[in-house]
């Protein structure tokens, strides 16, 4: 024990109880949606949060498909990409990416609300499920709805 208090926690392996939630983005602000996504992934929002363990819960997205966005972001905004190659970049529209891939949209929101590391991406990759529609073939993990405060979109 230290002279001011009680040690630091730091969560251990068995600790960690994942659980499973489900989120509908459907007129939800795209940037807000992101953050509170990425708290859960993160386990943030648990009193156990240790930032070196990953202690997030999975977290599926429905109806990626019918996300908002405020301002003029629906015709300004795009979305890069590079080849690799010299002059091989690429700038897709908003309007485009949701139309094509709408699942890709929301993660890479998440993606960018998350830091840089080895944890996030393990994270991004195996707790976030992302689909278009409103089916989900999740239901045998018994995800518990969760809902955030809508934004009024101007």
């Amino acid at each position: 024990m230290t002279q001011h208090g009680a040690p630091t926690y730091s969560a251990k392996p068995g600790d960690i109880e994942p659980q499973w939630f489900v989120v509908d983005a459907e007129d939800m602000v795209l940037g807000r949606l992101a953050t509170e996504v990425a708290r859960i992934l993160r386990g943030k929002h648990k009193p156990i949060f240790t930032p070196h363990m990953d202690t997030g819960d999975h977290v599926i997205v429905i109806n990626a498909s019918k996300v908002k966005v405020t301002g003029n972001k629906a015709t300004q905004k795009t979305y890069f990409k590079h080849t690799g190659y010299m002059g091989h970049e690429s700038h897709t529209p908003f309007a485009t990416m949701i139309a094509k891939h709408p699942a890709r949209v929301i993660e890479r929101a998440i993606y960018g609300m998350l830091p840089k590391n080895g944890l996030a991406r393990n994270s991004i990759r195996g707790k976030l499920k992302v689909y278009a529609g409103s089916d989900h073939p999740h239901v045998a993990q018994k995800p518990q709805p969760l809902t955030f405060q809508k934004s009024e979109t101007r």
